[in-house]
């Protein structure tokens, strides 16, 4: 069994946008920082796997599905945010083949950890539309391989992106097979995300969001982890666990007002890796979703790898500048008593 496997989106620079945050950089500048620790170099890279159209048209609509190949060779908006190129559709799909790739080696034990970098991102396409950055739903689409190929009865998805994931959230709605549990800033894009919105039907209660002001920082990541989090997945018992990773909750995002550092951060994922390790053979990856400041990337990117390692590692950018709000503490406690935690 390896240690940890990658994914990278060979071709993705064919997707971009002249001045667009989500460019490029933002993956050249993990694998640059993974190189320079010697880790990429350490590890296997995983090619993606090929997707059935049957999984696929189980997260995505068929309408949207068929839609976006010409939406991409005409280089069209989805909306106002998110470009495509004439490469975007086939890198859209290597990015979910990926995602599958990674999940299913981690699900069968051929790795005891996977990390996708996955391009275009993911957690904002919804089963009727790409938006957000996003085209297809990454790990969305992975959580679905595993149920129809291995026969996956409980998965957890935790997103720690500094958005909520509507799209994914959007997905497994009334589905009691997957948890999707999400921290992110709020009020922000895209306005969904509130305490309130626990699924329906077959999924009701198993949506879980903890939506935080501007100004949330580390004792509030780690106070919700350990109280909110953890207990979560203690009484769903997920046979895995999925990670939507986007480093924009750092404190130097261009976009957000979160004050997550990359130290913290990483002890994020120590928890999720220690949970895993005691209940569920270790399975844990991680698929790359936003994030936009080149710096933080790199940061958080070995942080996180770092704790999937078990391994050791300095943030030299240390804790947010700013002092930290208190607001998320009436957050933090509404959602306990909810959950009845």
């Amino acid at each position: 069994m390896h240690d940890l496997v990658f994914y990278y989106p060979k071709g993705h620079q064919a997707h971009y946008e002249l001045g667009h945050p989500e460019r490029p950089e933002r993956v050249e500048t993990i694998r640059q920082a993974l190189s320079a620790t010697g880790w990429w170099q350490e590890y296997p890279h995983l090619a993606p796997l090929e997707v059935s159209d049957e999984v696929i048209k189980s997260v995505h609509d068929i309408g949207y599905f068929n839609s976006l190949p010409q939406v991409s060779r005409q280089g069209q908006h989805l909306d106002m945010d998110t470009y495509t190129t004439p490469a975007s559709c086939e890198l859209a799909s290597n990015a979910a083949g990926g995602a599958v790739s990674v999940a299913s080696a981690v699900w069968q034990g051929t790795a005891r950890r996977g990390f996708a970098l996955t391009r275009p991102p993911g957690h904002h396409a919804t089963r009727y539309r790409g938006m957000g950055f996003c085209l297809l739903n990454n790990i969305a689409i992975a959580a679905e391989y595993l149920v129809q190929e291995f026969g996956a009865r409980r998965i957890a998805i935790v997103d720690l992106d500094l958005h909520h994931g509507n799209g994914t959230q959007d997905i497994f709605w009334r589905r009691g097979d997957v948890f999707y549990i999400s921290t992110h800033q709020s009020p922000f894009y895209p306005g969904t995300g509130s305490l309130s919105e626990t699924g329906a039907g077959e999924g009701l209660g198993t949506t879980a969001n903890i939506p935080l002001p501007p100004g949330t920082g580390d004792t509030a990541f780690k106070e919700i982890m350990g109280g909110i989090i953890l207990p979560l997945l203690d009484r769903y018992q997920p046979e895995i666990i999925l990670v939507s990773y986007g480093f924009d909750p750092h404190w130097r995002d261009p976009l957000g007002h979160l004050q997550l550092s990359a130290s913290v951060y990483g002890s994020l994922i120590a928890s999720l890796a220690g949970w895993a390790d005691e209940h569920c053979s270790g399975r844990i990856a991680l698929f790359l979703e936003g994030g936009y400041d080149l710096e933080a990337a790199a940061a958080c990117s070995l942080s996180v790898t770092a704790a999937m390692l078990g391994q050791q590692w300095e943030d030299s950018l240390g804790p947010s500048p700013q002092s930290e709000g208190h607001s998320w503490q009436a957050v933090y406690k509404r959602a306990r008593q909810m959950w009845e935690l």
